[in-house]
């Protein structure tokens, strides 16, 4: 789906992934986050994470994502939280923005491992702007139950074949065959999701009743329908979503 309905449908969340702001406080508690640490955030949606991060651990973060809508709420929110002197917010290709070389402490890609079209190629791409002993935090969709329904798995869309989404434990080889070492991580539950899925649901039929000549309002009504569907019916028993953090391992000597 376009640009345009992700910023429709997801216009009054911040956090734009099944996730709590409970939850994310708990993901910088987990990665040690303190005063002066260094984040980049790739894909960094409205900001949310980085914002909540400088003002509670006084990081110091760079966004990066391709949304004016999102961007625009991003630094409107590092205001209100009186952290737009910790936080930049950049617009660009998150997958093509240029990481220096060991220049973070952290790196984060929260939800959004498509923009170097899959885990695998995301977590390769930032992993060279790692500091010594820096950690990488990704948000990622995993199979709660293998194996998926033969219906379900035929209604996937070209997007989540491609991503090959694995169960916990492969989603654990996936980590380590990237050369990485899972520290520790932090999922989303049944009320995470179903917040996250409602609120779309919402947002988008508000938006039709709002723009019923709008020559998207069609096609957007019938996606998120479809989506409300496959959701219920499949979705929220097979799909789960979490944060995982990972490090390179440290060699063990003797």
């Amino acid at each position: 789906m376009p640009l345009r309905y992700y910023e429709i449908a997801e216009r009054d969340i911040r956090i734009l992934n099944p996730f709590s702001l409970e939850k994310l406080m708990r993901v910088g508690y987990a990665a040690q986050l303190r005063r002066g640490t260094r984040i980049l955030d790739v894909a960094c949606g409205k900001g949310e994470m980085l914002c909540q991060w400088a003002k509670h651990f006084r990081i110091i973060g760079v966004g990066v994502d391709h949304s004016d809508v999102f961007l625009a709420a991003a630094r409107s929110r590092s205001v209100e939280l009186k952290v737009e002197d910790k936080v930049q917010f950049v617009k660009g290709d998150a997958g093509k923005y240029v990481i220096q070389s060991a220049s973070y402490d952290v790196i984060c890609c929260i939800g959004a491992t498509w923009i170097r079209e899959d885990f695998d190629g995301t977590v390769q791409f930032m992993r060279p702007g790692l500091r010594e002993g820096g950690l990488l935090i990704v948000g990622e969709a995993f199979w709660r139950q293998l194996p998926l329904p033969e219906d379900y798995a035929r209604s996937l869309g070209e997007e989540d074949l491609r991503m090959g989404f694995r169960d916990l434990v492969g989603t654990l080889k996936r980590i380590e065959d990237n050369g990485m070492e899972l520290t520790s991580m932090i999922l989303a539950n049944e009320d995470d999701w179903d917040n996250y899925e409602t609120t779309h649901w919402r947002n988008v039929e508000q938006w039709v009743r709002e723009n019923p000549e709008d020559p998207d309002a069609r096609e957007f009504r019938e996606t998120m329908r479809k989506d409300r569907e496959t959701y219920l019916r499949w979705g929220r028993r097979y799909l789960g979503w979490g944060v995982f953090i990972i490090r390179e391992p440290k060699p063990v000597v003797g």
